[in-house]
C-alpha cells in the first residue's frame, strides 16, 4: 500500500477516538472519506460536519460505488473492535479488498517520518497530547494521532508543515509493533488487556519489541522502575533517574515543580494540568522536547498554558459551590493516581465517586485493586459493568464488586439514579470515571450543580 495515493477510505468503526484521528487525518490530504459505526455519537456528528459521510447501519447496499472493485487509490482501514460477522466488513473481504488496521496505517505512516511513539498501559494519552502541545506550542511543529481530544485544540488529531508525527502507540492488540519510532516513551507497564496476553509476562514482552523497533540512533524513554532498558530513565520524585522533577507544589490549585537532569534544572515550572500523575508525565514530555533542541522557555509556556485532554482529569464544574471532575481511568493504577490527587488537591471535602466498570474480564481480573482503590471515597455509586465487546462472565457483576469494597457509604446505582442522587445530595466534590458510556452523565451532571449553587 502507498499511502500517497489514496484517494478514496472507508473505515468501519469511524466513531473510534483514534479512527476519527485517521478519518480527519485523509480528510484534510483531501481524500474522499466515508465510514460506518454502530451509533451516532458528537464526535460522529462532528466529522458528518466537517464533511465527511457516515452510515449507522450494516447495509452493504449503501457502500459507495467508487468501492466496487479494490483499487490503489482506495483504502480500508477496520478497527478491531466491530465484530467479524458484520456484513460490510464481509462484503469487502470477499471483493479481494485488503483491510487495514489502524495501527497499520500509522505504521505506514511512521515508515518514512520522524516519530515520536508513547506507550503504556495509562498515562499515554495525556503524555503524547503534551509532547504534541509542546511541538505546536514552541513552533518546532508536528503532526500527531491522540488517544483523546485535545483541549487546546478541540481534536485528536494535529496537522503540520513538518515531517515530524507523535503518535500514541497502543499496546492493545499489540498494535505498537507496526511503528518505526525515533523515539519511543513508555510511561508504565501495569498488568492489563489480560484477554488479549494472559499474563503480565507476555505483555513486558510485548513493550521490549516495542523498544526493539526504535530504528538505529533513537532514544528510549523509559519510566524508572519498569522493567525495560531504556537510553533515559525517568520519574516523579525519585533521584536515581537521569530526569526527575523535585520540590512538587500545590499553589491555589495548580502544581509546579523543578525539572532536573544530568544537564539542567528548571525551576518553578507551572503544570496547566492537575495532578501528580501528570507531573510525572510532563517530565517525559519535557525530556523528549529536550532531545528535540527546543528552548527551555517555550517548554516552560508551553506547559502553563497546556489545558490537557477531554476526560483525563477535566474539571466539569468548579465553583465555591461544587467542584465536579471527569476522568477516563478504568484500572486500578489509574484509578489510585486520579483519586490520590484528588484528595491531595481537596483534602478537607467530602469525596462522591461514581464509577462505572470496563469490561468483565479487567473486573474480574483485578476486583482486588478495584475495591482497595474504590475505598478511598467519601461515598462510592457504583454502575453496572460496560461490556464493550464483551459476552457476560458468570459471577462478574458490580455486585460482587461492590461487596468487596470496604466503605459503609456505598451503593450500586442505574445512570438515572445517580442523576437523581446528586439531586438530591448536591455534593460539593463528585467524580464521574470510566471508559464505557458514563461521559453521557456529564452534561446533566453538570447541569444540576451549576443550577444549585
Amino acid at each position: 500500500m502507498n499511502i500517497d495515493q489514496v484517494k478514496r477510505v472507508y473505515l468501519l468503526g469511524i466513531g473510534g477516538i483514534g479512527m476519527s484521528g485517521l478519518a480527519r487525518y485523509f480528510h484534510q490530504l483531501g481524500c474522499a472519506v466515508y465510514g460506518y459505526d454502530r451509533t451516532e455519537t458528537e464526535l460522529t456528528a462532528a466529522l458528518v460536519e466537517e464533511g465527511m459521510s457516515i452510515i449507522y447501519t450494516d447495509d452493504v447496499d449503501r457502500i459507495p460505488s467508487d468501492f466496487v472493485h479494490p483499487a490503489t487509490e482506495n483504502l480500508i482501514i477496520f478497527t478491531p473492535a466491530v465484530p467479524k460477522d458484520l456484513k460490510i466488513k464481509q462484503w469487502f473481504e470477499q471483493r479481494g479488498f485488503d483491510l487495514f488496521k489502524r495501527s497499520e496505517v500509522l505504521g505506514l505512516l511512521s515508515a518514512n517520518r520522524f516519530t515520536i511513539g508513547v506507550a503504556g498501559t495509562h498515562g499515554k494519552t495525556t503524555t503524547s497530547t503534551m509532547i504534541a502541545h509542546i511541538l505546536k506550542d514552541s513552533g518546532y511543529d508536528c503532526s500527531a494521532f491522540l488517544g483523546g481530544i485535545s483541549s487546546n485544540y478541540n481534536t485528536n488529531v494535529l496537522f503540520g508543515e513538518n515531517n515530524v508525527i507523535v503518535v500514541e502507540a497502543d499496546e492493545y492488540d499489540r498494535s505498537f509493533l507496526t511503528l518505526h519510532p525515533n523515539i519511543a516513551v513508555i510511561t508504565s507497564a501495569d498488568a492489563d488487556h489480560l484477554d488479549i496476553y494472559g499474563d503480565r509476562s507476555h505483555l513486558i514482552r510485548s513493550f521490549e519489541l516495542y523498544l526493539d523497533r526504535v530504528v538505529e540512533g533513537g532514544k528510549r524513554i523509559v519510566k524508572l522502575g519498569l522493567p525495560f532498558v531504556g537510553d533515559i530513565s525517568y520519574s516523579r520524585e525519585q533521584a536515581e533517574a537521569k530526569a526527575y522533577a523535585r520540590n512538587i507544589e500545590i499553589i491555589d490549585g495548580d502544581f509546579y515543580f523543578d525539572y532536573v537532569n544530568g544537564e539542567m534544572c528548571i525551576k518553578g515550572i507551572k503544570l496547566g494540568l492537575p495532578g501528580l500523575h501528570n507531573v510525572e508525565n510532563a517530565v517525559a514530555a519535557v525530556t523528549v522536547a529536550f532531545l528535540l533542541g527546543i528552548d527551555q522557555e517555550k517548554v516552560v509556556v508551553a506547559l502553563a498554558n497546556f489545558k490537557g485532554v477531554k476526560r483525563r482529569f477535566e474539571y466539569i464544574v468548579k465553583s465555591e459551590s461544587h467542584i465536579y471532575i471527569d476522568d477516563y481511568a478504568h484500572h486500578p493504577e489509574e484509578l489510585r493516581a486520579f483519586l490520590s490527587s484528588i484528595k491531595k488537591l481537596y483534602p478537607n471535602k467530602k469525596l462522591t465517586v461514581v464509577f462505572q466498570p470496563h469490561l468483565f474480564s479487567r473486573t474480574r481480573d483485578f476486583v482486588d485493586g478495584f475495591a482497595e482503590v474504590l475505598a478511598m471515597a467519601d461515598e462510592l455509586l457504583l454502575m453496572e459493568i460496560y461490556p464493550a465487546r464483551e459476552l457476560p462472565i458468570e459471577g462478574v457483576d458490580s455486585q460482587w464488586l461492590l461487596d468487596q469494597v470496604a466503605l459503609e457509604n456505598k451503593r450500586l446505582v442505574t445512570p438515572q439514579e445517580v442523576l437523581n442522587i446528586i439531586e438530591e445530595e448536591k455534593p460539593e466534590l463528585v467524580v464521574t470515571m470510566g471508559a464505557g458510556d458514563i461521559d453521557r452523565l456529564v452534561q446533566p451532571i453538570k447541569r444540576i450543580l451549576e443550577n444549585n449553587k
